[in-house]
């Protein structure tokens, strides 16, 4: 298994290429701001080739760059039905101007081609096989994509802006919604074994295990408590 990940563009959101191995078929995961040139330098170094862009939400900071790079290589983005909206209306999504001086940057659209995900699904890709979990809080259409275990290597949870080593994501933007937050952790990060890798949109990697001993939110959801007052990430 070959994963290669960079953080990218203004709010260093970790953009992600997965494929069997090098020289093989890739999937890229939330290329955002100023990520483009990222994601070329990693097919170039893992002698990639990418057939499919698969989106966890739609924020800005994770699918600015989403046009460009499908465009160059005539694939399909996948996002959720209830994120779509934000891919060509960034602004609504934020319930403010991200700033002038940064639109100038980016090209708000969608890709040629479009494919809407749904909690459950199981997308066979470049080899690969992401398991899809709806897990609305930081946005109505948030998903994870989530890799199984397989010889030595553990299960890979690709959670987007749900769970961050220490924290969660934010919930005050529009879409955001702290009880769905709640149920989403619930739901979608308990079930998880510990040795489960986290690859979250910002920061470092984690497990399900440290987050379950040491994440203040995940410890109060599986004490079936509110999530105490701690900092919450993303843009």
């Amino acid at each position: 298994m070959l994963i290669a990940g960079f953080p990218a563009g203004a709010w260093g959101t970790n953009c992600y290429l997965v494929a069997p191995a090098a020289g093989e078929e890739c999937v890229i995961i939330d290329p955002g701001h100023q990520a483009a040139q990222g994601v070329e330098d990693a097919l170039r170094k893992h002698r990639l080739k990418p057939i499919a862009v698969v989106l966890t939400h739609g924020h800005i900071d994770h699918v600015a760059s989403v046009v460009p790079v499908c465009g160059a290589h005539d694939v399909p983005a996948w996002i959720h039905p209830e994120d779509r909206y934000m891919m060509s209306d960034p602004e609504k999504a934020l319930g403010r101007s991200i700033g002038m001086p940064l639109i100038g940057e980016l090209t708000v659209g969608e890709p040629d081609d479009v494919e809407e995900l749904t909690d459950g699904t199981r997308l066979e890709l470049a080899g690969l096989e992401l398991s899809v979990a709806h897990a609305p809080g930081h946005t109505k259409g948030s998903v994870t994509f989530r890799l199984p275990e397989a010889d030595d290597i553990p299960s890979v949870l690709f959670s987007g802006d749900l769970l961050f080593a220490g924290s969660i994501g934010r919930t005050d933007l529009p879409g955001g919604d702290m009880a769905e937050m709640l149920d989403s952790l619930a739901r979608v990060c308990l079930p998880l074994d510990d040795s489960t890798v986290v690859l979250s949109g910002h920061g470092p990697q984690t497990t399900i295990g440290r987050e379950r001993a040491t994440n203040p939110h995940l410890r109060q959801v599986a004490a079936g408590q509110g999530a105490e007052s701690a900092p919450r990430r993303g843009m």
